[in-house]
């Protein structure tokens, strides 16, 4: 039966109340995230949870809920710390900077700043401070969190010469002056603007190797890095609940790192070449999930089901656009704007009415596309949405709440 785990996998689940049906069943269907949180923690409470939970072992811990309603999970401390270390010490393109003891700076989301600044506050027994000190946003001793603002486009002066002498300070740590920049993709582009808007580049010393994670990166992004870095950049696919799953090549191609773990693909409707990621892992001991719809979406390169061949992973499905030619993902806008033009940065599509819609978007270099790049734009978002569609440039468009761009919104703006 497709999906269905192996003999082993069943015996290191069978104590668990929420797989106790399915035993019986002899099958199991997928399972999503309502069902993992209807009647927890009891739905997962063992003995052996209850020990793990007393001991230290295991902790409760809340998703990041970013594109999703926040879930509360169980794990064992520093759980994807450990897995982001483990896929950065094996990685082929940098696990020699994990080997030489390369500092890890880490440069995403202020919600990722005030999280670790919290476990620090806890650990002291005292509040957190307001604009937490670089003591505070330490991890570990290898990892130390820089932003303090949700919006990276405002960034200001002081904001940017502070974190580039953080991340020296990273650097002179090291015998041979190197360090490990890890980042979303866009912190990383606005940081890059930012030095180049104020001449900063001399303080500015380029990391010896990048992951970039923690929500998709455009392609055009992607291009703006690289031509900026010469080091390894690697793209980085996991989840609060399942740890990391995939990773790049520093060409682009992944690979997987599914220890403990399988994946099917499932068509997101009939005849549909975009696939839903399902997993089952068991990396978790206190949380194994079976079957888990994790709400990824995913395209490979022959159009298969084949989880080895993947190309990209192109979004969330509550985040699809219905169109009359199927639904449209975050990666297929991506794809039809990287075709037609390397200068947009931020996009962000809305529907206006059923026949209409507007793309605002900014630019690398701050200017409205000439005149060729939107026809040929406009005339490319027409043909992939079936709505009419007009460019709209913006100086500036916000990030959302949770410190992460929205491809899509809804209703007029």
């Amino acid at each position: 039966m497709e999906g269905q785990p192996t003999a082993e996998v069943i015996e290191q689940i069978r104590d668990i109340p929420i797989y106790r049906e399915s035993l019986a069943k002899g099958h199991f269907p997928i399972l999503d995230k309502p069902e993992i949180a209807r009647g927890f923690p009891d739905n997962w409470m063992t003995p052996r949870l209850a020990a793990a939970l007393e001991s230290g072992e295991a902790e409760f811990v809340l998703s990041t809920g970013t594109h999703h309603a926040r879930m509360q999970l169980i794990r064992p401390p520093y759980f994807l710390l450990h897995s982001y270390y483990r896929l950065w010490s094996e990685h082929p393109d940098i696990a020699d900077t994990w080997a030489s003891g390369c500092r890890r700076v880490s440069l995403t989301t202020v919600l990722a700043t005030e999280h670790v600044a919290r476990i620090n506050a806890v650990k002291r027994g005292v509040p957190p401070e307001p604009v937490p000190p670089p003591a505070d946003r330490r991890l570990d001793d290898r990892t130390c969190y820089l932003n303090l603002r949700l919006d990276p486009a405002r960034w200001e002066r002081d904001d940017v010469v502070r974190m580039l002498g953080e991340i020296e300070a990273a650097r002179e740590s090291h015998p041979q002056g190197l360090y490990h920049l890890d980042c979303s993709g866009y912190h990383l582009a606005h940081l890059v603007r930012k030095v180049g808007e104020w001449g900063l580049w001399d303080d500015f010393a380029p990391p010896a190797s990048i992951i970039h994670a923690y929500e998709y990166t455009p392609v055009n992004v992607r291009r703006f890095l690289h031509q900026h870095f010469a080091c390894p950049i690697i793209d980085l696919f996991g989840s609060t609940e399942l740890g990391y799953l995939f990773s790049s090549d520093r060409r682009g191609n992944y690979r997987p790192h599914l220890d403990k773990m399988s994946v099917e693909l499932h068509p997101i409707a009939p005849d549909s070449t975009i696939h839903q990621l399902i997993v089952s892992s068991v990396r978790n001991p206190h949380m194994p999930l079976i079957r888990y719809r994790t709400g990824d979406l995913v395209r490979t390169v022959d159009d298969s089901p084949d989880p080895e061949r993947i190309s990209q992973f192109c979004g969330r499905q509550t985040e699809l656009l219905d169109t009359r030619h199927g639904p449209v993902a975050q990666g297929d806008l991506d794809r039809s704007i990287s075709e037609v033009t390397p200068q947009v940065f931020v996009h962000q599509l809305r529907p206006t009415g059923a026949t209409e819609a507007r793309l605002a978007y900014t630019t690398f270099n701050g200017r409205p596309l000439g005149p060729v790049d939107t026809v040929a734009l406009e005339r490319g978002l027409t043909e992939l949405t079936g709505r009419l569609c007009r460019l709209d440039h913006r100086t500036h468009i916000p990030i959302g709440k949770s410190g992460k761009y929205a491809w899509l919104a809804q209703g007029e703006a």
